[in-house]
């Protein structure tokens, strides 16, 4: 045999090897386990166009087409999605447990816990509301264009125009979703659909295309960009008016018709326990949001028991301050609460300074954590507006993560819509929730760690997630970050308010509580803003069992820190405690649990 032919015979097998490692990857069982995983979580990435625009992993290798496509929301892709669910575990489960190494078992056990649940829920899979003041599609595609989207260039630029052009294939898919529910009877209640029309209806009220939110967002992040002509800027520009004008606005007006239309079949029952097999479905999503066998009942008594003790803790403060801690709670803290020293004026300048002062706590509280936090996030993060079109309905803030390629920071986005929801007294709390350390530290490092698999970089089990911000919140107080007694009440009301969640979520999905007793309750027992008080109320009412989730998840990791710290001694280190809880990423609290009691194992 030549040297030619045996090197082209050579190349050969090499083609046909790379091949069958290639379908093998790609279309059935991997050679590699840790291939499986990242395969897994590629096809779920490449089946959503903007969470691969949202972490913008592609586009430092130069791969940027799914930034022109939106998600695939049809009745079909459902069930392909199930069904690759299903075919997932099955291969999952295929691989020997002898064959693999410990932390591959381990990462085999998250993932078939994520598939199982999965699988679990299609009994229920159509029980939600598409259409919700909180996060029903016309919510989350104007925040998700006007905020997400990248305008970086010209190419980005198009892509958005091609984007808004593609909401009519979208929107014909969501309305699939809500006539399927329809017919089920899985119906909002009257009083969510009258917010949702308020939402759209402010949304095209103003009949000049140029100041509509996508048109606006779109032309300043144009006019940012220096190296796309003049005349490219105005080409771009006219299209997304264009099509604002011919495409979204319909749209808009349609989901508004068929909200006055659904309205007429809703009723103002809140829980979900009207639902046939309402009470088994509430307790699905107890378990998927708590990541654990709590049933409604413990859950409601646990709330209760909570809500007493923070109560009296904060009396404790209230009579150090001199107030009569004789009168009812509800009027003590609403004395308290109506201070003019603790609120901002009512006005754009007084807004800004909130934006302000919530950047300076970010850095104020980064720079004394060594002593606790030994890890750090290379991403930086930002306090913002919740941008005002979605404000009435939004929390009074939330998170969201930085972009893989550094382009956008992680954001702690601020309701500012009523000024009495942001009393001084508070921002330092919500702060170590949303940014540092909680939601940023957390989140952010689980993006950051080179050794998770892909899949454990974007896991988000709302019990650990959500528990370790409320978490975040004692450890700030603990380290003396909360100065005055003021401080210390915003940080216990905070508390209070997630333990109050417990009392209300399940109020209102198993005990058939109305959404007003709901308000009074929560009202007469956080002091909090009846503008927040209906805001929380009515996201419960949409968003069933989610709530609970960050008690429990902060409770828990509490008792594991008191744990480890008893078991190990002189020899504990909250620094080591920290590392174990963030390294791993967010897992359920039982395995949180199991790792714990390893690293006592390990270290006693």
């Amino acid at each position: 045999m030549s040297i030619k032919k045996g090197v082209g015979i050579l190349l050969a097998l090499v083609v046909i090897g790379a091949g069958i490692w290639t379908a093998k990857l790609v279309w059935f069982k991997p050679f590699s386990f840790d291939h499986f995983l990242t395969r897994v979580v590629v096809e779920q990435g490449l089946d959503s166009p903007e969470a691969l625009s949202s972490i913008r992993m592609l586009e430092p290798y130069g791969i940027t087409g799914h930034n022109g496509e939106l998600d695939d929301l049809s009745l079909a892709h459902d069930a392909r999605v199930l069904e690759r669910s299903k075919r997932n575990l099955d291969i999952l489960m295929s691989y020997d447990d002898d064959s693999l190494s410990d932390s591959q078992r381990f990462n085999k056990r998250l993932m078939a816990y994520s598939l199982q649940h999965d699988i679990a829920g299609e009994k229920y899979e159509y029980y939600n509301y598409p259409l919700t003041q909180l996060y029903g599609w016309h919510n989350n595609f104007s925040s998700f264009m006007t905020g997400t989207h990248s305008v970086a260039d010209l190419q980005e630029a198009e892509y958005y125009v091609e984007r808004l052009k593609k909401a009519r294939t979208q929107v014909d898919q969501l309305m699939e979703q809500l006539k399927k529910r329809e017919e089920m009877g899985v119906i909002p209640p009257t009083f969510i659909l009258s917010k949702v029309e308020g939402q759209l209806a402010a949304f095209i009220e103003n009949p000049d295309v140029e100041q509509n939110a996508f048109y606006v967002a779109f032309k300043a992040r144009l006019d940012d960009l220096s190296d796309v002509s003049d005349a490219d800027k105005a080409r771009v520009l006219a299209e997304a008016k264009a099509t604002i004008e011919g495409v979204i606005i319909p749209i808009w007006r349609e989901l508004l018709a068929y909200t006055a239309e659904l309205k007429t079949k809703s009723t103002d029952d809140a829980g979900v326990w009207k639902f046939p097999d309402g009470a088994a479905y509430y307790q699905s999503q107890l378990e998927r949001h708590t990541t654990t066998k709590m049933t409604a009942e413990e859950i409601h008594a646990l709330g209760l028991s909570e809500v007493a003790r923070i109560q009296t803790q904060m009396l404790a403060l209230f009579e150090a301050e001199g107030y009569d801690t004789t009168r009812p709670f509800t009027e003590l803290i609403a004395a308290f609460s109506e201070d003019p020293k603790y609120y901002y004026p009512d006005t754009d300048e007084g807004r800004q300074q909130i934006l302000d002062d919530y950047n300076a706590l970010i850095a104020e509280i980064e720079q004394g954590l060594a002593g606790q936090f030994r890890l750090k996030p290379k991403a930086k993060v930002e306090a913002v507006r919740v941008p005002t079109f979605i404000e009435q309905g939004a929390p009074g803030g939330y998170y969201e993560q930085p972009a893989m390629d550094g382009s956008r920071p992680g954001r702690f986005y601020a309701n500012l819509y009523d000024i009495k929801a942001t009393p001084k007294f508070g921002m330092r709390t919500l702060t170590y929730h949303e940014a540092v350390p909680g939601h940023h530290y957390q989140i952010a490092l689980q993006l950051e760690q080179e050794d998770l698999p892909l899949f454990r970089k974007f896991s988000g089990y709302g019990a650990y997630v959500e528990g370790w911000a409320l978490y975040a919140e004692r450890v700030a107080m603990e380290m003396g970050f909360e100065p005055t007694n003021a401080d210390k009440i915003g940080a216990l009301q905070s508390e209070l308010f997630r333990a109050v969640r417990l009392v209300v979520d399940t109020g209102i999905h198993a005990k058939r509580w109305t959404r007003e007793q709901a308000i009074d309750y929560m009202a007469q027992n956080t002091g909090m803003a009846m503008s927040d008080v209906v805001t929380e109320i009515e996201r419960y009412i949409v968003w069933p069992g989610q709530a609970c989730g960050y008690k429990i998840g902060q409770l828990t990791i509490l008792r594991l820190r008191d744990k480890a710290r008893t078991e190990l001694g002189d020899t504990f280190d909250v620094r080591d405690f920290h590392d174990l809880v963030l390294k791993g990423g967010a897992v359920p609290l039982t395995i949180l649990e199991e790792q714990v009691d390893a690293y006592i194992a390990a270290n006693k």
